[in-house]
């Protein structure tokens, strides 16, 4: 009995540990693609702006 307990906070340790690392990369996932996407906008503007200064 006293096995299955120890083995029972084991798991449960391990569980909250796992949760809490896919609630961070999740986190980290979102920033990055919104710094990504602002980077994109921002990038397109400039090169918006200076469309007429190309030449083909």
């Amino acid at each position: 009995m006293e096995n299955d307990v120890k083995t029972f906070e084991r798991l449960h340790k391990k569980l909250t540990l796992t949760g809490t690392a896919n609630i961070i990369v999740g986190v980290l996932s979102i920033v990055f693609g919104v710094a990504c996407g602002v980077m994109s906008l921002i990038c397109g503007a400039k090169l918006l702006g200076t469309r007429s200064k190309l030449l083909f």
